[in-house]
């Protein structure tokens, strides 16, 4: 069973405003007063020196010259000695289920980093466990040190009609989660064809969010900004992250949304996306910054939202403009401005201790009043979650993998085949339509590891149905024998298996399901690198810090085998996923997300 929650939020502003007022009139002593800092005002644009804050019940309730007055004998007082006073950052999309740990450990992870809002979409367990998997994220986001909001799944499968996934979301089921406490809206909606075409699964759920008076999350994963364009942004989405161009950015905030730029573990979309505002001078108030998708070496080794401030900095954003984009720009966009995302009187006592603005050199973290981390560490200790029996054990190849099963027959008599090749782009969530002349020998299609193409298979995990589709992927520069299985493969799970020989890949394929879920590479018969995620074969049990080691051991192994692509686990893991464009795979067979179409192996 899950701990009670020893991290509640503060009461409503509406039932201590009388408290906060006789604090900020000297009646009350606050509970602490943070003196002599230099306040970053994401309101005003300003940073101004000499600023105290006074904190009660977990919210500020003085944000001023001097909060002498809110001093009494059990206050405690804090000395920012000069240093700057930032608002706590927002993460305004991403899947906690891509740092291949539990939104707990997620938050240990990046409390050290400044996060102290999340908004996420556990579309990843829906699409195993569906609603259930949404609830058992939902509870645990409620007893979070921090706040941890969560946008129900839209789109379960992603693509329906061209993948099966392990469940299914209805309009009612995303009326249902209208109802508990936590949800703050429907998150991306990826079937932008279906919200073109009125699809009612699409309008159904759309339609439930927007009654319930909350956002709707975007996720236009197409360059054609015509008429399916307009028609999806008339559908009701709100933002959308999937942009990479600077006019991708433009064409939505013109039309009203909000443009979400991200930098996560293996998408670098900030640099050409800000120049919207850099070099086209439109106004900041409309972008968010997030991160999408972050894996565990990120969050410890590098950061999180930190990392994405620094970089939009670097872009040359002022900072704090980039602030305001991390801070209150997402609060405001999701319905909480007087809730979270400034140092202003009412809010939750969420904020930074930061030496250094540019750099953002982070000394404390507070959340909801409390310090959370100092130096970079974590300064309280935050328990772990523990998930039920009924989470795990969720892969189900249904027989053991054999090596033949990745034998890719060619036509009739054909002694050599064009075939399709998805084409891995670095640093990018899209892939690219490729085509390779491949030999034939004893009727079977051969990789061309020279022109690094080698194979991939799709095995089914959810149904036991023991199928297995096969394919071919290029960008990966594999040089020796090996194969890397996981079972997080965006968005429906099944496992995916890439490798150059069909012994490893066979092998692979059954470590993990010997092992309940993970990623796991080997090479010649020999296990080189494994991460076990047994939660529903997504996330580990484990602590961020041991699942980072384990993500670092994978990827020096895949170095070895002679991949040099920046996280390549990520480029691996979005391999099937059907709704953004060029080529994917899915249990279906190939994939033509441009046409949304099964297409054929071979031309």
């Amino acid at each position: 069973m899950a701990k009670k929650n020893a991290w509640a939020p503060p009461k409503p502003w509406s039932d201590i405003a009388p408290l906060l007022v006789d604090v900020a009139m000297g009646r009350k002593p606050a509970d602490m007063v943070v003196r002599n800092g230099r306040w970053v005002n994401v309101h005003s644009g300003e940073v101004i020196s000499g600023t105290d804050l006074a904190i009660v019940a977990g919210r500020f309730a003085y944000c001023g010259p001097d909060a002498s007055h809110a001093i009494g004998d059990k206050t405690r007082v804090v000395d920012a000695a000069g240093r700057y006073l930032v608002p706590g950052l927002c993460d305004g999309h991403m899947h906690v289920e891509s740092g291949m740990v539990t939104v707990t450990e997620f938050c240990r992870a990046v409390i050290p980093h400044g996060t102290t809002s999340m908004f996420i979409d556990p579309h990843e367990i829906a699409n195993v466990l569906g609603l259930p998997g949404v609830r058992l994220m939902h509870d645990e986001a409620m007893a979070a040190p921090i706040n941890v909001y969560v946008q129900m799944p839209s789109c379960v499968p992603s693509g329906p009609g061209l993948e099966q996934a392990g469940a299914e979301i209805s309009p009612s089921d995303v009326a249902e989660a209208m109802t508990w406490p936590q949800i703050i809206g429907l998150g991306e909606v990826m079937n932008f064809p279906g919200v073109a075409a009125n699809d009612e699964t699409m309008v159904g759920g759309i339609r439930e969010t927007l009654k319930a008076g909350k956002t709707v999350g975007g996720h236009y994963a197409s360059p054609d900004l015509g008429l399916p364009f307009h028609g999806y942004v008339a559908g009701g989405p709100q933002d959308d992250h999937e942009g990479t161009r600077p006019e991708d950015a433009i064409a939505r905030v013109r039309q009203g949304m909000k443009a979400m730029l991200r930098l996560g573990s293996a998408w670098y979309d900030v640099a050409s996306q800000i120049k919207a505002v850099t070099e086209s001078g439109l106004d900041p108030r409309n972008f968010i910054l997030c991160t999408d998708d972050s894996h565990s070496g990120t969050l410890v080794n590098d950061g999180h939202m930190d990392r994405v401030v620094r970089h939009a900095t670097a872009q040359g954003l002022n900072p704090i403009t980039a602030i305001q984009m991390a801070t209150v720009n997402t609060a405001e966009h999701f319905g909480l401005e007087r809730e979270l995302g400034s140092i202003t009187p009412g809010r939750r006592a969420d904020f930074l201790i930061v030496a250094n603005l540019a750099e953002l050199q982070i000394d404390e973290v507070y959340a909801r009043g409390q310090r959370l981390a100092q130096g970079g560490r974590l300064s309280v200790e935050i328990p772990p979650y523990e998930y039920p029996a009924d989470a795990r054990d969720t892969v189900n190849t249904g027989r053991t993998i054999a090596a033949a099963d990745f034998d890719i027959a060619a036509p009739s008599g054909a002694n050599e085949v064009r075939a399709r090749v998805i084409g891995v782009v670095e640093n990018q969530a899209p892939t690219r339509a490729l085509e390779a002349d491949l030999g034939v020998r004893d009727g079977l299609v051969e990789m061309d590891r020279r022109n690094d193409v080698c194979q991939i298979a799709l095995v089914e995990r959810h149904r036991g149905t023991g199928a297995v589709v096969n394919g071919f992927v290029s960008g990966f520069g594999y040089v020796k024998d090996c194969a890397m299985a996981s079972t997080v493969a965006h968005d429906s799970h099944h496992m995916i298996v890439v490798g150059t020989n069909k012994q490893d890949m066979a092998l692979a394929a059954n470590i993990l399901s010997d092992v309940g879920g993970g990623v796991v590479l080997v090479s010649e018969g020999r296990q080189l690198a494994l991460v076990e995620m047994p939660i529903a074969g997504l996330m580990s049990d484990e602590r961020a810090e041991i699942v980072a080691q384990k993500a670092a051991e994978l990827t020096r192994a895949m170095q070895d085998m002679g991949c040099s692509l920046n996280n390549a686990y990520m480029q691996h893991s979005l391999l099937a996923l059907v709704v953004i464009p060029e080529l994917r795979i899915s249990d279906a067979g190939i994939i033509d997300v441009t046409k949304f179409e099964k297409v054929d192996l071979f031309l």
